[in-house]
């Protein structure tokens, strides 16, 4: 008991000081807010601490891992077909905008379809209707095609040529997230609509070739970095499709299926480090990076240059100070309990946190910059066209209040660490014995109260 209240007294401490600091240059700003920022730190902080107990005493035996979805529904063949025609068709569609439409970012449509739609779109959809995009992957469509093409003409499927080798696990997709990751937060010409088709190309390329290789299935649930994103995300959501069949499931049972395959902490704390990264930018890294960047400058970087490997630098380091937090907190659970690769076996609780700070973080994007899309999809070329009479359509800044903005963000940080503390008790209940299951989860408990803490300072530095 020792040992938790001191565990309890550093979660509440890591809760109030992040945000007391942020305040100095965001939420004090914000006028419209009905409670002050220190008192959403307590709250969150209360929220968890209960949460923590709660499961503790009322939650003694593991409920998530062995359930299985309910078939709802069978879906016909021929939805699979149509939807990865819309696929092609809507990905031929950017890739030709970007590369022979106007080439100013926001006339253009493949800027806002792929940084607002497709990145962050996606995603949340799929927290809600399950994985979406699968169907709908224009690399996976193609392959799919051509494999169905050579059955028809009467050619035998040949096996993949390679197997997938077991120690790449997830680690091409967490590399392509970081990739893109850095293409997003770090390039200077990240919003050049050409660049981004040409992009665009050699993604679907690599993809093609990874699946002729190592087989469509096999590389696209471990290879295809977006496909394997948005799997997580979905796994999350109560619809799962089983086969032909639409399924429904208990929120939070899909992560319980995650394989502690080699690259999936890495993965998750990509997805982290990187939206942290984003946050920062208008806060934290406003104050340090100007002196990173004249470091770089110093050793004889061009100004764009030094911008971008400080950059680098700084997304670097948030992915790494997120995956130090975890296995710290791993470490902690493993000295606790004498088990062994937690690391692996605990990731999944960490994918609810991974969504929440997506939410917190772009939901006043999708929200705002969402709605462009109206005028874009009328003049995709930014040519003066008005194909569907919307193309002066401008942006509702009022449909929705700063103040509502906050409470979804709030609420989307708590549910998904509160989601977090559920999978990872669920999963000790599953591993160790008794009081042993509780202990393990002092240390999570501090890392899941320092990762809300971090985004709440984050949420406050955006709003500067």
């Amino acid at each position: 008991m020792k040992r938790l209240r001191r565990l309890l007294a550093l979660a509440a401490a890591l809760a109030v000081a992040a945000p007391a600091t942020a305040e100095a240059h965001g939420l004090a700003g914000r006028t419209d807010l009905p409670v002050p920022g220190w008192a959403f730190a307590w709250g969150a902080c209360l929220v968890l601490v209960l949460s923590f107990v709660a499961l503790g005493t009322l939650w003694p035996t593991p409920r998530l891992e062995r359930e299985q979805p309910r078939p709802v529904l069978r879906l016909p063949a021929a939805l699979d077909v149509v939807a990865g025609i819309v696929g092609v068709a809507g990905f031929v569609a950017i890739v030709y905008c970007g590369l022979h439409g106007s080439q100013t970012p926001l006339a253009n449509l493949a800027p806002t379809s792929i940084y607002v739609v497709f990145w962050v779109g996606i995603p949340i959809v799929s927290l809600v209707l399950g994985d979406v995009f699968r169907p709908f992957n224009p690399w996976r469509a193609v392959a799919r095609a051509a494999r169905a093409a050579a059955r028809a003409l009467g050619v035998r499927q040949p096996r993949a040529p390679l197997s997938y080798p077991e120690r790449l696990g997830l680690w091409p997709a967490a590399l392509g997230l970081l990739g893109f990751a850095w293409l997003e937060l770090v390039l200077e010409s990240r919003d050049q609509p050409s660049l981004l088709a040409w992009l665009a190309l050699a993604y679907a390329a690599v993809q093609l070739a990874g699946m002729g290789l190592f087989g469509i299935a096999a590389w696209s649930d471990r290879g295809d970095a977006f496909g394997v994103y948005f799997g997580l995300a979905a796994r999350l959501a109560p619809l799962t499709v089983r086969g032909r069949e639409l399924c429904v499931r208990r929120p939070l049972t899909g992560l319980t299926e995650v394989a502690p395959l080699p690259g999936t902490v890495a993965v998750v704390c990509v997805l982290i480090g990187s939206t942290s990264f984003d946050g920062a930018a208008n806060g934290l890294w406003k104050q340090v990076g100007p002196s990173i960047t004249r470091g770089f400058a110093g050793l004889g970087a061009g100004p764009v240059g030094a911008d971008e490997l400080a950059g680098t630098f700084g997304l670097l380091a948030a992915v790494g100070l997120i995956a130090a937090a975890y296995l710290i907190g791993v470490r902690g659970m493993t000295r606790a309990t004498g088990g062994t690769h937690l690391a692996g076996r605990f990731v999944h609780s960490m994918a609810p946190i991974a969504m929440a700070y997506v939410v917190a973080h772009y939901f006043s994007l999708v929200v705002f910059q969402g709605q462009g899309m109206e005028a874009l999809i009328s003049d995709p070329l930014g040519n003066g066209a008005d194909l569907l009479g919307t193309s002066g359509d401008t942006i509702n800044y009022s449909v929705i209040s700063t103040s509502m903005i906050w409470y979804v963000q709030i609420a989307a940080l708590l549910a998904g660490h509160v989601g977090g503390l559920i999978l990872a008790h669920d999963r000790a209940l599953v591993l160790f014995k008794g009081r042993t299951a509780v202990r393990s989860q002092y240390w999570m408990l501090a890392v899941m109260v320092g990762f809300t803490s971090l985004g709440l300072w984050l949420l406050s530095t955006v709003s500067t």
